[in-house]
């Protein structure tokens, strides 16, 4: 009987291919049967990945009034409405709609990651059955089918390499191995992580050369992509830093603001207000006090950070993310496409005594030779991209597209560079090949040059230079020396060391008449003369060097985490500068050695994870997050796409992500440019500097409005201000100035900060006392221009009340140029730098004018002509707080930002 997957012995990589045949009953002549197949079909179900439950749109928009601030708001709308103030209910339920259809646009994406992974599964398969070689779809294999694969296929299932013939699979998207992975059918003795399970296929992989037949040993949800797609499944989506923050302060707002206005009230009756006219008061004092603006403003920051983002090459798929990144302690990077640029690129080329570096030019007949060979010893092709523009047809080499293996691709474009293409090569005519095989790990080609004949060889270094007698030097041919046969190998193991794929190149005349039969012609690849050695990587991006050291000065630490080799990691994060002095490189092997505990202790010191898998990705992203980082995680392939969900906020690449990815993440790089994040990074900053503004803002002035009323009643004092007058200072103050300093283009040295404590208050670093003290400053203010027109100006009520509500109305304005920086003076930001401010400034006061000195309007807010003196009364004491409050907050800045700097560079990860 099968054994089924799960089964402690059923790890067909360790298995020989007649074990894994018995494990499955399967005859390598026929196939299954068809009452095999009928009985695995329903023992496994479909060879499909499910489609998880269907959104409910109605679900969706209902949840979004279920948030208690919502609540609130839609009980003042309803106040507002019976109240009589039809414009201030209008406004408020405006706001509630307008979040709840942003809110419900936003949460469409929840369960897409999977529809993607389905997508991926190749349609159809070829499958030997009941002794019959036949098509059929992907989703209807079992386990124990007979499958053969050939050159572009996608692979339909896990399955384990029968038979090959020059089998290579690209696995980038499952593992991040860069490069083609050569398939055996021989057993492995160790158990080994994905990426080194030599003798397997995996669903969704593609078939880049060759040939083999697999037989199918995991479908479905039990295939290595299947286990992605129950990591993404199981995971459930978390509240941002951001909105855990206003969660709490909403509901921390509102009921401090009701119960405010409840003393207001109590204290008014019980002093010998009217009970009705204190009930007005009270309403329109919470009304005004509860800030129904902030979940707009909030919403409004984070719209205008996405258009600022678009046009930068990034796409939030998620508002709050933008903020979310802002925040990063950390980024976890894949190496693949994201770091390098995922295009095999020749590096170094040697020639006997000497190394050339080939970004620079040469005229080395040495190298020309040798890349001569790699190019005309090549079955890849180098296409024109079809997407060019009209007035830019040049094509430059790097534009151009490799079709087949990437070494191959490599070497043609290296060919380009110099100016040696293959189609333009006629001194050689094309006569014979002798194919690359796993086995020989060689290729050579016959060709006639003139009246003779060369054999014209690429491959293993070890291989080749053991067929070597001789090697070129310029123009003269000399023996090779067993001392000059070391220094070859020597140098080929330096250049290895240094991550780099070496290919070796040599070429023999040979007389071989009209002979041309590939076995025979192999015994022509003895005698060589060694020409080179070719060295080649997938180089960095030249942008990301600069993105990581401005990730440094903004204090964000980066990590790789990479399926490639360690060498190879190692090599490209020292190139990028990722690795610091006592940073260590961990592969997948060595972190699943380690306990929870073990891995927690050395996190710090770890920058480069090397040969992991997606589990060990998702493993290192939640140590991160358990450790209080906030983590964004960047990636391209499949294998990213559970850690990415994950993390805190998600980076998927635009360009050569995979859909599953960019489904899974919270922003996209259009460009796939690692420095993007950067820009992201300013822009997360900015955003929430803009919230701290109207929040230092919104409640400085609410508290103000409160304290008026309040201290005014304990004192004795007639009602200062009018429920109507109250409503409309909440009108034109708590919306447009407000809303402004929402797009507030930031400070200059944002990005030279270290990130803020995640777990810090959205109050921290003194807000919450300037938010007091100013409250207090401006209610002082209004109660002072009140009592001033009430008994030294000797003016009636009506007039003193419009003069506290005048100064009340100035004071706010005011106090927005000194909101629009906690560390810079009201004298040292420039006005200028945001517009929108001074129109709204601008706007509000005629707005209030015309309240005083409109007829209509003046019989409606109870308000009275004010002269020239009362004039310099309000603008007097409308000022006096904000620049008071503005030289403490200067003095009081220098003494902590000197601290903070001093903090800042005692941290050995970001000095």
């Amino acid at each position: 009987m099968y054994k089924k997957p799960g089964e402690n012995n059923d790890i067909p990589y360790r298995n020989t291919v007649d074990e894994v045949v018995k494990t499955w009953e399967t005859d390598l002549s026929k196939g299954l049967t068809e009452r095999q197949i009928v009985s695995r079909s329903k023992t496994f179900g479909p060879n499909a990945l499910p489609t998880g439950k269907k959104l409910n749109a109605f679900e969706i928009l209902i949840d979004q009034f279920r948030d208690f601030m919502i609540m609130v708001l839609m009980a003042a709308t309803i106040i507002s409405g019976v109240m009589g103030e039809i414009e201030d209910a209008i406004t408020i339920m405006a706001i509630v709609l307008l979040n709840a259809f942003l809110g419900f646009i936003q949460e469409f994406k929840a369960e897409r990651s999977l529809q993607a992974l389905k997508e991926l599964t190749a349609p159809d398969a070829k499958v030997c059955r009941d002794g019959e070689i036949k098509f059929i779809k992907a989703r209807n294999l079992v386990p124990g089918d007979l499958v053969y694969l050939e050159a572009g296929d996608k692979v339909p299932a896990d399955g384990r390499v029968i038979e090959s013939q020059n089998l290579e699979i690209d696995e980038s998207l499952l593992t991040g191995e860069s490069m083609p992975v050569e398939k055996e059918t021989g057993a492995l003795i160790a158990q080994v992580v994905v990426a080194d399970r030599k003798n397997m296929v995996h669903m969704g992989t593609i078939v880049t050369r060759g040939r083999g037949q697999i037989l199918i040993t995991s479908t479905g949800l039990d295939t290595e992509m299947g286990k992605i797609a129950n990591l993404l499944s199981g995971m459930e989506e978390e509240e941002t830093p951001l909105q855990k923050r206003l969660q709490y302060l909403g509901k921390w707002l509102v009921w401090l603001c009701l119960l405010a206005c409840a003393a207001v009230v109590g204290v008014g009756v019980f002093k010998g207000e009217s009970l009705y006219q204190m009930f007005l008061a009270g309403v329109s004092l919470a009304v005004a006090a509860i800030p129904e603006g902030l979940p707009a403003i909030v919403t409004l920051s984070l719209a205008i950070g996405v258009q600022r983002m678009i046009k930068r090459n990034a796409i939030v798929r998620k508002l709050p993310a933008v903020e979310t990144l802002g925040c990063a302690t950390v980024i976890c990077s894949d190496k693949t496409g994201t770091l390098t640029q995922n295009r095999m690129t020749v590096r170094k080329v040697y020639t006997m005594n000497r190394m050339i570096d080939f970004d620079r030019q040469s005229d080395d007949s040495d190298l020309q030779m040798a890349l001569e060979i790699g190019v005309f010893c090549n079955n890849a092709t180098l296409v024109t991209p079809q997407k060019r523009s009209f007035f830019n047809r040049k094509v430059s080499h790097n534009d151009l597209q490799v079709i087949g293996d990437p070494t191959e691709g490599a070497l043609l474009l290296a060919g380009a560079k110099a100016g040696i293409k293959k189609d333009q090569l006629i001194k050689y005519e094309f006569q014979s090949e002798i194919p690359f095989d796993s086995n020989r790990k060689r290729m050579s080609v016959i060709v006639k040059e003139g009246l003779m004949q060369k054999l014209l060889i690429k491959g293993a270094p070890d291989i080749i230079i053991e067929r070597c007698c001789k090697y070129q030097d310029g123009h003269q041919i000399k023996n090779l020396s067993q001392q000059m046969r070391e220094k070859i190998l020597r140098q080929n193991d330096e250049m290895t060391h240094n991550a780099l794929r070496v290919l070796a190149v040599a070429y023999r005349r040979i007389s071989i008449g009209g002979h041309n039969n590939s076995r025979d012609l192999s015994e022509y690849e003895n005698d060589l003369i060694f020409v080179g050695l070719i060295g080649m990587i997938d180089p960095p991006r030249e942008e990301a060097k600069e993105a990581i050291n401005r990730c440094r000065m903004a204090g964000i630490k980066p990590v790789m985490v990479t399926g490639d080799h360690r060498n190879t990691a190692r090599a490209i994060a020292k190139e990028l500068g990722l690795l610091c002095r006592g940073d260590m490189v961990v592969t997948g092997e060595e972190l699943n050695q380690m306990t929870n505990e073990e891995f927690i202790s050395q996190i710090d010191q770890i920058a480069v994870y090397a040969r992991v898998s997606p589990e060990d990705k998702l493993r290192i992203v939640k140590a991160f997050k358990s450790q209080g980082e906030i983590v964004a995680m960047t990636g391209d392939g499949v294998n990213d796409a559970p850690a990415v969900k994950e993390a805190d906020i998600g980076i998927a690449m635009g360009e050569k992500g995979t859909d599953v990815t960019r489904e899974s993440s919270s922003l996209i790089l259009a460009d796939d440019n690692f420095a993007t994040i950067v820009a992201a990074v300013e822009e997360g900053r900015n955003i929430y500097d803009n919230i701290r503004k109207f929040i230092r803002y919104l409640l400085s002035c609410n508290i103000g409005e409160i304290l008026t009323i309040f201290i005014g009643i304990v004192l004795g004092l007639p009602l200062p201000l009018l429920p109507i007058q109250i409503l409309w200072v909440n009108l034109v103050t708590d919306g447009l100035p407000a809303l402004a300093l929402g797009v507030d283009p930031g400070d200059q040295d944002v990005m030279v900060r270290p990130p803020r404590d995640p777990q810090e208050s959205i109050f921290s670093h003194g807000l919450q006392t300037k938010i007091i003290v100013q409250g207090i400053l401006i209610g002082l203010s209004t109660l002072g221009a009140f009592v001033l027109g009430l008994y030294w100006e000797g003016g009636s009520l009506a007039e003193a009340r419009t003069m506290a509500f005048t100064t009340l109305v100035m004071a706010q304005l005011i106090f927005v140029f000194a909101c629009r920086s906690e560390r810079h003076s009201l004298w040292q930001t420039n006005p200028f730098t945001n517009i929108w401010i001074l129109l709204s400034i601008f706007f509000s006061a005629g707005m209030h004018v015309g309240v005083l000195y409109i007829p209509s309007m003046q019989n409606i807010f109870k308000t009275t002509l004010l002269n020239s003196r009362e004039w310099l009364i309000i603008l007097g004491m409308a000022s006096w707080s904000t620049i008071l409050l503005d030289v403490i907050q200067t003095v009081l800045h220098k003494t902590v930002h000197k601290e903070h700097v001093k903090r800042y560079q005692t941290d050995k990860k970001f000095s």
